[in-house]
């Protein structure tokens, strides 16, 4: 993300990509959150777009960035069809764990995307074992016909790169398709308004998302869903 906001001061192109072996120091949406990854085993990766303005940067860019990213990891691995969501505003989750995660910085027109997604990694902090997992867990192992090690994680950069340069062309009536894997819609969920020590806390039914991304929760004793545009979401179970 530095490095592609340094291209950025220097005259970078539109849809430039940027690749990490490592990533060591990852930011999360909060403060103290921090993305860590066992070197050479996963994706890392920053895309710069540059806009002539601040209007021009597509709606919902985090989302759709997500639903890039789960078709392209559902291409790239058969055995997943079907199983990868998109949990409002940022993360990949496969079988209830994160796989992935999204961060997007913008400035005027110009807007960095930050993605790490867990490929190889076999093994986690004792913290995370039952928040992460990998590509290679959650499929059993990376097929042989899919490419191994090195070549499967640029095969899935390039599959990446294609999914997310058709979701942000055109309105490509990305949200219905959004919409079918949105992460335990439907479900009760507390949601966190504001930052995560705002207090204030929403107790209601998962309904989805709006034509600009922002999160729909029917609170619970209502009958109409409130939008929300920043917060967390926790499961009751």
């Amino acid at each position: 993300m530095d490095i592609s906001k340094k291209m950025e001061k220097e005259g970078a192109a539109h849809g430039t990509v940027i690749t990490a072996d490592f990533q060591g120091s990852g930011r999360g949406r909060g403060r103290m959150r921090t993305w860590e990854m066992e070197k050479g085993l996963n994706l890392p990766f920053t895309v710069f777009l540059g806009y002539s303005n601040i209007d021009d940067i597509p709606k919902a860019l985090t989302l759709r960035t997500g639903l890039a990213v789960s078709l392209a990891i559902e291409e790239a691995i058969p055995l997943l069809k079907e199983k990868v969501f998109v949990k409002w505003p940022n993360d990949i989750i496969i079988n209830g764990k994160k796989a992935a995660g999204i961060l997007c910085e913008a400035s005027e027109g110009n807007v960095h995307i930050g993605i790490g997604i867990n490929v190889l990694q076999k093994e986690f902090p004792l913290h995370l074992q039952k928040k992460a997992t990998s590509l290679l867990l959650e499929a059993g192992g990376i097929k042989p016909e899919a490419g191994n090690g090195e070549k499967f994680k640029y095969l899935l950069l390039e599959k990446i790169i294609a999914h997310l340069f058709n979701e942000l062309k055109t309105e490509n009536n990305w949200k219905a398709r959004l919409q079918k894997r949105i992460y335990r819609i439907g479900e009760q969920v507390t949601f966190v308004d504001g930052g995560a020590d705002s207090g204030k806390e929403i107790k209601g039914r998962l309904d989805g998302i709006s034509d600009s991304g922002e999160l729909l929760i029917t609170p619970n004793g209502l009958h109409t869903p409130q939008s929300f545009i920043t917060g967390e979401l926790k499961f009751l179970s």
